[in-house]
């Protein structure tokens, strides 16, 4: 149930390696089954923060039960890890969260 889609201006080299160390961190962090985590990441778009389209992401993290009080340390922590891996200084992504009821979220033919 937790989805986790990032956009960004720049090129990812090795998508499918990102999306899976992205995968199993939110898994950790979210304390969720990677089995219901899923991973998005929309590379090379045209973007532009603060008047210029230097290096820049955009995150949404959606989830059942995101704890309000866990945000600042998710907004570190996702900041780090976009930092360290795509070259993307901190202050340049905007991250946003989304708590939705169980009943909002389809699965297998029915919701959580």
């Amino acid at each position: 149930m937790p989805f986790i889609k990032i956009q960004t201006n720049q090129t990812v080299a090795t998508e499918e390696n990102f999306l899976k160390k992205l995968s199993a961190a939110m898994a950790e962090k979210l304390g969720k089954p990677e089995s219901y985590i899923m991973t998005a990441l929309q590379p090379d778009i045209q973007m532009s923060f603060a008047g210029n389209s230097a290096k820049t992401a955009f995150v949404e993290v959606k989830s059942i039960g995101l704890d309000r009080a866990a945000t600042a340390e998710l907004s570190d922590f996702i900041c780090d890890f976009i930092e360290n891996e795509l070259a993307i200084e901190k202050s340049r992504v905007y991250i946003e969260f989304t708590d939705s009821p169980g009943a909002m979220w389809g699965w297998n033919g029915g919701t959580f």
